[in-house]
């Protein structure tokens, strides 16, 4: 754990539907630990409560790119059972399709691709985003921040290479070209970035996917 008291964090690895939707009545989910991973330079705590992190407060500017509807399913351990939890907030941030994030740099004072959001009453926070660009020497990721209370937990979210492949021909991250590194030569990926791969399905001209993490408190 790093620098701050921490909670230990473990994702739900669910039977079904999430936290007993669509589960049979006394049927249980099983838990698996997952790698927290750093935050990086470029954590900003911006409080800026949305679920749509997609524009600059001050321009109103979308940033262009393929849509990603982004969820977390947020749980608390209670015995063999992994519960909703509420109140817990959630930070994202990541770069744009050209690999720049705001607020560093000569983004100094713009806000896009940053947002938190607190947990609703069934453990889920819900974000729209576009899925992210790449710089030199990182694989493509999302990174995002659990906090509740005076504990937190940092990690970063990996995509399907062949995935990436695809979004990153179509405009506009084919300006970027095609330097990305891939995952398995990601140095920070190599630690169990397998672990947190976001799993994606098509969603109208974008892809959705669902990340189930929980707290043992």
């Amino acid at each position: 754990m790093q620098r701050r008291q921490l909670v230990r964090l473990i994702t739900a690895a669910l039977v079904g539907a999430w936290a007993g939707r669509g589960q049979a009545q006394g049927a249980l989910p099983s838990c698996i630990a997952r790698p927290q991973q750093t935050e990086g330079p470029y954590f900003i705590d911006e409080a800026l409560q949305r679920s749509d992190i997609r524009a600059d407060p001050g321009s109103a500017a979308l940033s262009p790119g393929v849509p990603l509807h982004l969820s977390f399913a947020v749980s608390r351990i209670d015995g063999n059972a992994c519960r909703p939890l509420a109140g817990v907030l959630i930070d994202v941030w990541h770069c744009d399709a050209l690999g720049r994030y705001s607020d560093v740099d000569g983004t100094r004072g713009q806000k896009f691709l940053r947002g938190q959001q607190l947990t609703d009453a069934q453990g889920l926070a819900s974000f729209t985003t576009i899925y992210p660009g790449w710089y030199e020497g990182r694989a493509v990721h999302i990174h995002f921040k659990l906090r509740r209370d005076t504990r937190e937990f940092t990690s970063q979210l990996y995509f399907d290479d062949a995935l990436s492949d695809a979004v990153h021909r179509q405009p506009p991250y084919a300006r970027r070209g095609n330097g990305r590194v891939r995952n398995e030569q990601d140095g920070l990926f190599r630690r169990n970035g397998a672990q947190l791969l976001l799993p994606l399905a098509r969603d109208g001209d974008g892809y959705a996917g669902r990340f189930s993490i929980g707290l043992q408190l």
